[in-house]
């Protein structure tokens, strides 16, 4: 499948999750509904390993690196942020995760000793700069108390853990590991790290009553995790993390889009100018508007 395919599968799905993940508040612990969520999705890419007879045997080096994966990606990236959002507006989440472009590119150089591309970093300048425009009223909101540095404190720990988390999937690619394995082994030991999590901290174990809560969970499995994962790790795998990360930069618009049919969103100059901001970063990180400064300072690298 193309890039453009895939990256328009994870934006418009993760996009529309920030809606569903709604329908999970209420009845059940958090850490638990991520818990169930990755269960589930697990399960279902058991069963299709089973009928396409993929085979599930990797060696033992991979194990442990998706087992980082599970670690970083699925478990502390996700309980990290469901516990900074308690404390910080989304407007600041949206932001800050934007800088997950910046901490992929560093950690992809460091760890990988991959070269820092020059288009991705002004790609999410811009995109960063767009985001910012996009939520711009909502910062007017901000109230400085003595959990604001908390919030922020957790979101940029949960977006470390989710850069670190792309970074070594990229690696475990790199050996020719397929995407639905890796991805299968990844969210099964994040479900042991997640639910382990869940019962240390005395969750309470609970069926919700709300159907609502059973449509979502089967949306944020199947296409929040199954298809929009498994599109996003082979991205990762035909493009790199760098690039495949602007996706947190794009997706915020679909979310946007959606909040404005269901939750009355009402849009302002601003808002309009960072889509275009947003949109024009992502055409320069992805190589489609080329730049003569970036061309001619490539060059001379």
């Amino acid at each position: 499948m193309s890039n453009p395919v895939l990256f328009s599968v994870v934006v418009l799905i993760w996009g529309s999750t920030w809606l569903a993940i709604t329908y999970q508040f209420g009845e059940v612990d958090p850490t638990l509904s991520v818990a169930y969520r990755f269960f589930i999705a697990a399960a279902i890419l058991f069963g299709y390993c089973k009928i396409k007879k993929l085979s599930l045997s990797l060696p033992r080096h991979i194990h442990f690196k998706m087992a980082g994966v599970g670690l970083c990606l699925y478990t502390l990236d996700y309980t990290l942020l469901y516990q900074s959002q308690q404390y910080i507006i989304s407007a600041i989440v949206a932001l800050m995760s934007s800088g997950m472009v910046y901490i992929n590119v560093l950690l992809r150089r460091v760890l990988l000793k991959k070269p820092i591309r020059r288009e991705v970093m002004f790609g999410a300048t811009l995109g960063m700069c767009g985001i910012g425009l996009i939520f711009l009223p909502e910062f007017a909101k901000v109230s400085a108390n003595q959990y604001l540095l908390l919030g922020i404190g957790l979101a940029l720990s949960s977006f470390f853990f989710a850069s670190l988390g792309n970074v070594i999937s990229e690696r475990i690619l790199d050996h020719g590991t397929p995407v639905i394995q890796m991805n299968f082994w990844a969210m099964s030991y994040g479900v042991i790290f997640i639910f382990s999590a869940a019962m240390f901290n005395g969750a309470e174990f609970n069926l919700p009553t709300n159907p609502n809560y059973y449509y979502s969970m089967f949306y944020l499995s199947v296409f929040g995790s199954v298809l929009a994962f498994g599109s996003y790790m082979q991205l990762v795998k035909q493009m790199g993390s760098d690039k495949a990360a602007y996706v947190v930069l794009v997706y915020p618009i679909i979310a946007l889009l959606l909040s404005t049919m269901f939750e009355g969103y009402q849009w302002h100059l601003e808002a309009f100018i960072g889509v275009g901001v947003v949109l024009i970063g992502n055409a320069i990180a992805m190589g489609k508007l080329p730049l003569p400064f970036l061309k001619a300072e490539s060059n001379q690298g």
